[in-house]
């Protein structure tokens, strides 16, 4: 068995996947959103601070487990510094102790294999990846093969959620909130500009189409002064605006790249209004939409532990004692994920 370790966020989980048949043996996740919601965002210390707490207690119940590790696999890049720290230093703990390997993940390649978590892989792949920290359209050829296609130049789908809802005065995590309140509004109202509509760049950007809410929220009077129609039908036409971006930049894609099988992963692809505008969209083009369980949508060690057993198979281990934090910085369409 693998136990896998994430912690690049908010959220402290861990899983314990069966290296031969893939079987998720044990899973337990623990959200930080209520700590975090009075901020309106993330605050690392305090995140860290609480993976301090709440991974060992984890890791408390996976005791029965222990004695059965063949390897120990952890998140270290991309993420918060400080809170990746905290998994890294029980992943180092444990390998040390156990005399086992130990797997660094890169934390998006564990979104692309949350698609796969108690099933084979599907290769290649094409990948729409949307989360709190990145938006980018990934062609998977292989475990260690993966090319950025296309990526946000500012901020990510995540990101212009969360910053929207912020601006309303709704509460954090944004995206659950406006995709409910989006149900009940008019998508017509506001006529909000569509991002890099008349360019031919294949890139993603949110900046603009997060600036003109602003204004829309200005001219009703700011946030106090909304109704709960206004709020319901700026949200509505706000997740209008984001699916056509989406979906105007991926057709790009998709008239390029030959590759039948196609699949969104990250939290904000647990947005079904998005997920609806993909389904049609892959009919058209003649392609297989492949999506990740709700509940694994989401950061969560599960989809790390399955990119892990991937991973021992081809023994990408490293040492203990020198695995650290890999502070990435933003990655350009053409290299390599």
């Amino acid at each position: 068995m693998i136990l896998s370790i994430e912690s690049s966020c908010d959220d402290s989980s861990i899983a314990i996947t069966k290296i031969e048949n893939k079987q998720l043996i044990f899973y337990k996740k623990i959200s930080q959103e209520r700590e975090h919601a009075c901020y309106g965002g993330v605050v690392p210390e305090l995140a860290s601070r609480l993976h301090a707490i709440d991974l060992p207690n984890i890791l408390e119940e996976c005791k029965p487990y222990l004695n059965d590790l063949k390897a120990v696999a952890v998140t270290n890049q991309p993420g918060l510094g400080v809170t990746l720290l905290e998994g890294i230093a029980m992943a180092k703990s444990i390998a040390v102790t156990k005399e086992i390997p130990l797997i660094p993940v890169h934390h998006l390649k564990g979104h692309i294999y949350s698609l796969f978590i108690e099933k084979e892989e599907i290769l290649p792949l094409l990948v729409l990846l949307i989360s709190g920290g990145h938006t980018q359209i990934i062609r998977v050829e292989s475990l260690e093969k993966m090319t950025i296609l296309a990526t946000s130049i500012d901020d990510s789908v995540g990101e212009s959620f969360d910053k929207t809802a912020k601006m309303m005065g709704l509460g954090y995590p944004g995206g659950p909130i406006i995709e409910q309140l989006a149900l009940k509004g008019d998508e017509n109202r506001f006529d909000l500009p569509i991002p890099l509509r008349n360019s031919k760049l294949i890139a993603f950007s949110l900046s603009g189409l997060k600036n003109a809410i602003r204004l829309t929220i200005e001219k009703l009077g700011g946030s106090d002064a909304m109704s709960e129609q206004d709020r319901c039908d700026l949200s509505a036409s706000f997740q209008k605006a984001v699916k056509l971006h989406l979906i105007q930049k991926s057709k790009k894609i998709f008239e390029q790249e030959k590759i039948k099988d196609f699949a969104i992963v990250g939290g904000a692809s647990a947005n079904l209004y998005i997920r609806e505008a993909y389904e049609a969209l892959c009919k058209k083009f003649g392609k297989n939409l492949h999506t990740a369980p709700l509940e694994f949508c989401s950061d969560n060690a599960a989809m790390i532990g399955r990119y892990a057993v991937e991973a021992y198979k081809k023994e990408l281990f490293v040492d203990a004692y020198e695995i650290d934090v890999v502070h990435t910085k933003k990655r350009q369409s053409g290299t390599l994920l």
